[in-house]
């Protein structure tokens, strides 16, 4: 049995009540929950969440909410994989055994349903604990520069006057979604540990939504794709 926790805690402060806020006509979290239900990936699509009104609306959208998350896993200070392994507890309480899990972020309108069969792929493939999406960074980041006093300041000054092809390709975490096998991920509780594996997407499927200006941002993106019949 597969599942999809989807994250969506009540508070917000820097976008208030970012997880329900209406993104170009429809509430941020209805995209995941959308491509959730597309990939047909899923047995349930279960909502963590400690707000009623999330929790309504979620169910509303087609996902489940069996149970609300505690309050301690609800701060700024609760991180992604205590929240899971509550999360995992509480459907394997509910629904019985689960063999893989995939923790989606809410506000995640750029999701696409290959991107989560490449990742559960992945992960079988590899027998791993867990398997996410990583961006490339846009420049080499050995030629980083610090700034100090309004100084720049080389952070790797051998590294400054390479040619940056010679230079090895650097990713970060795009932020989106992590399938994990939920066996292994319970024994470790942790997400990034040794047996993790990732793969790359394009940068037009990452974008961190954590301000008005990234908001703003976002929709402008969203918008540009489905121009261009991306979406």
């Amino acid at each position: 049995m597969n599942i999809a926790i989807i994250t969506a805690r009540g508070g917000s402060k820097r976008i208030p009540r970012k997880n329900i806020k209406p993104f170009l006509g429809k509430p941020i979290i209805a995209y995941a929950i959308e491509a959730a239900r597309a990939s047909g990936l899923f047995q349930h699509i279960v909502v963590s969440t400690d707000d009623e009104q999330i929790a309504q609306l979620a169910q509303q959208l087609g996902a489940e909410v069996p149970f609300l998350r505690p309050r301690e896993l609800c701060d700024d200070d609760a991180g992604t994989d205590a929240v899971l392994v509550h999360a995992a507890e509480e459907c394997r309480r509910i629904y019985g055994p689960c063999e893989y899990g995939c923790c989606i972020y809410p506000a995640n309108p750029f999701l696409q349903t290959s991107d989560l069969e490449r990742g559960l792929r992945l992960l079988k493939e590899k027998k791993a604990t867990s398997a996410f999406p990583v961006v490339k960074y846009d420049f080499p980041i050995e030629q980083a520069f610090m700034l100090l006093d309004s100084c720049p300041i080389a952070k790797w000054p051998e590294q400054m006057a390479k040619n940056s092809q010679d230079l090895p390709d650097h990713y970060h975490d795009a932020g989106s979604f992590y399938w994990f096998d939920i066996d292994k991920f319970m024994v470790s509780g942790q997400l990034f540990s040794e047996n993790a594996v990732a793969f790359p997407i394009s940068a037009e499927r990452c974008q961190d939504i954590n301000t008005p200006e990234d908001w703003k941002h976002a929709e402008m993106k969203f918008r540009a794709i489905a121009e261009q019949g991306k979406t």
